[in-house]
C-alpha cells in the first residue's frame, strides 16, 4: 500500500511539473556585461518549461523567440503530436532580451526606454548560457532550436557554444542577414524614430502603428498569399484598428532587438568566413529555408548548411516566411524526424 501510495504521488509530482512548469519564470542574472562594453543592469530572464526533465538530462531542447515574440506564444508548438513532443523531451523555452518579458527597455527601471544599452544576438544567447548552466544547471542539450530571429539566434548557438548542444534546428533564420534584410529592418527602425510620436524615444503612444503594422503584413507573407486571404475592404480595416492598437509591440523594444538582428554575423569572430566558422560547428544540425521568404533571405541559411554538410529542407509553398504554418505537416515531421 505504501509503494503504491509513494507511485501515487510521484505522479502527481510529474503532472505538477509538466503542467506548472509552462507558468512564467524569471531568472536575475545581475549587472550582465555585453561585448560592446556596455551593461544592462539587473538583467532578468524570462522563460518557461515543458514536459518533464529526465534523470540524467539528455532530453532538453532549448526553444527561442522570435523577433518581438513571448514564450507565452510559443506554447502551442509543444505537447503531444506537436512540433515538439513534450512526452519525450523537456523544453526550456527563453524570452529573447528586449521582447518586453526579459530585461527590455520597456520594463529596465535603471536604465528605460532608449538609456537600455545596445546589444547583439550573441549577448542574447550569453544570457541564456547563464541561465542554463548557473540557474537551471543544465550544460549540455539535445537541441537548440528556434523560428526565424529564434533560428538566428541557433545559428550563434552552433559557433558560440560548440559543444554544448548535439543537435541544432534553425528555422527560417540567417547566419548573418543578406542585403535585402539590413534594408527591411533599417527601414523600419527609421519609419519609428521618424514618426512625430517618437520623441525620442519618451512616447506615451506608440509610433507608426499603422506603419508598422503594413511592414509586416507586407514582409510575412507574399501578393499571391496576401491577395488570397483579404478583401479590399479588410486592408482599410486592419490599418485602422493598427492606428488605434496603443498596445502594439514596444517600439523601443522593436528598435533595440532589430540593431540586435542586424549586428548579427557569425563569421565575425572567425575573420568574416563562413567556412572557418562552419569548422567550429560540431552539433548535427538541420536547416529549414522557406523558398519565398521575404522576411529572411534564405540564400546565407542555405549557404551555411552546405558548408556544415547539414540536412536542409526548402519550404516551396507561396506563404513566404509563414510557410512553416502553412506546411506545418511536413514541417512538423521533418523536425521530429531529425531528433530521434
Amino acid at each position: 500500500m505504501m509503494k503504491r501510495s509513494i507511485c501515487v504521488i510521484c505522479g502527481l509530482l510529474l503532472f505538477a511539473t509538466a503542467v506548472f512548469g509552462q507558468e512564467q519564470q524569471f531568472a536575475n542574472l545581475g549587472d550582465f556585461k555585453l561585448q560592446n562594453g556596455g551593461v544592462i543592469r539587473n538583467c532578468r530572464i524570462g522563460y518557461r518549461t515543458f514536459g518533464t526533465l529526465n534523470r540524467d538530462k539528455s532530453n532538453v531542447i532549448v526553444f527561442l523567440t522570435w523577433a518581438g515574440g513571448t514564450t507565452e506564444q510559443l506554447k502551442s508548438n509543444f505537447g503531444p503530436g506537436r512540433l515538439i513532443d513534450t512526452t519525450s523531451y523537456y523544453v526550456v523555452a527563453i524570452d529573447a532580451l528586449s521582447n518586453g518579458v526579459s530585461a527590455s527597455p520597456s520594463n529596465s527601471r535603471l536604465q528605460p526606454r532608449m538609456r537600455f544599452p545596445e546589444f547583439s544576438l550573441r549577448d542574447t544567447i550569453a544570457s541564456q548560457h547563464e541561465l542554463l548552466t548557473r540557474v537551471l544547471n543544465i550544460h549540455r542539450v539535445k537541441a537548440v532550436a528556434g523560428i526565424s530571429m529564434g533560428g538566428m539566434q541557433t545559428f550563434q548557438w552552433l559557433v558560440s557554444y560548440p559543444d554544448f548542444m548535439e543537435k541544432a534546428i534553425p528555422i527560417v533564420g540567417s547566419p548573418r542577414l543578406a542585403p535585402y534584410d539590413l534594408m527591411l529592418w533599417q527601414a523600419q527602425i527609421n519609419a519609428l524614430m521618424r514618426d512625430r510620436d517618437w520623441k525620442g524615444g519618451n512616447y506615451s503612444v506608440n509610433p507608426a502603428r499603422a506603419l508598422d503594422f503594413a511592414f509586416g503584413e507586407l514582409l510575412l507573407t507574399t501578393p499571391t498569399d496576401y491577395n488570397r486571404r483579404k478583401t479590399r475592404e479588410q486592408v482599410f480595416n486592419d490599418l485602422a484598428k493598427a492606428q488605434n492598437d496603443a498596445h502594439r509591440f514596444d517600439a523601443n523594444d522593436k528598435i533595440r532587438q532589430t540593431q540586435a538582428m542586424m549586428k548579427l554575423d557569425v563569421s565575425r569572430d572567425f575573420g568574416g568566413s563562413l567556412e572557418r566558422a562552419a569548422r567550429a560547428v560540431k552539433a548535427k544540425v538541420f536547416v529549414v529555408v522557406a523558398k519565398n521568404d521575404h522576411v529572411v533571405t534564405p540564400g546565407p541559411a542555405i549557404e551555411f548548411a552546405h558548408l556544415l554538410g547539414a540536412k536542409l529542407l526548402d519550404l516551396d509553398s507561396d506563404c513566404g516566411h509563414l510557410a512553416t504554418s502553412c506546411e506545418s505537416r511536413r514541417f512538423n515531421e521533418a523536425v521530429s524526424d531529425f531528433l530521434k
